[in-house]
């Protein structure tokens, strides 16, 4: 079993979104589907994403100037979280004595 949705999939999932949304939503790089021989096919995470186009532009009613800017600011958010995690981990790999000199570091700063 795939985890990928079709457009028709897709807009039957995502109730709130119309094919004319999905088109512009795909257009404006706001989503970035996988091409497949017969389209486009869409992962959980865009299926996901696009409930929350759908949110911030229908609820909140965010032109596209503004959702683009919304949703850069959140994708940085997203990345920085991610990389906060990748350096927790790196530090909890350390040996006892860097990791407490780190923290002392820290809580001096």
């Amino acid at each position: 079993m795939t985890d990928l949705f079709s457009e028709d999939e897709v807009v039957v999932t995502v109730t709130r979104l119309t094919r004319v949304q999905l088109a512009r939503f795909i257009e404006g790089d706001f989503i970035k589907p996988q091409r497949h021989t017969d389209g486009y096919v869409f992962r959980p995470i865009d299926i996901a994403r696009l409930e929350l186009l759908c949110d911030l532009s229908q609820d909140l009613d965010l032109e596209e100037t503004a959702l683009g800017i919304v949703i850069s600011l959140i994708d940085q958010l997203h990345a920085a979280r991610q990389d906060l995690a990748a350096m927790a981990q790196v530090i909890d790999a350390l040996p006892v004595d860097l990791r407490s000199q780190i923290d002392t570091t820290l809580k001096q700063g």
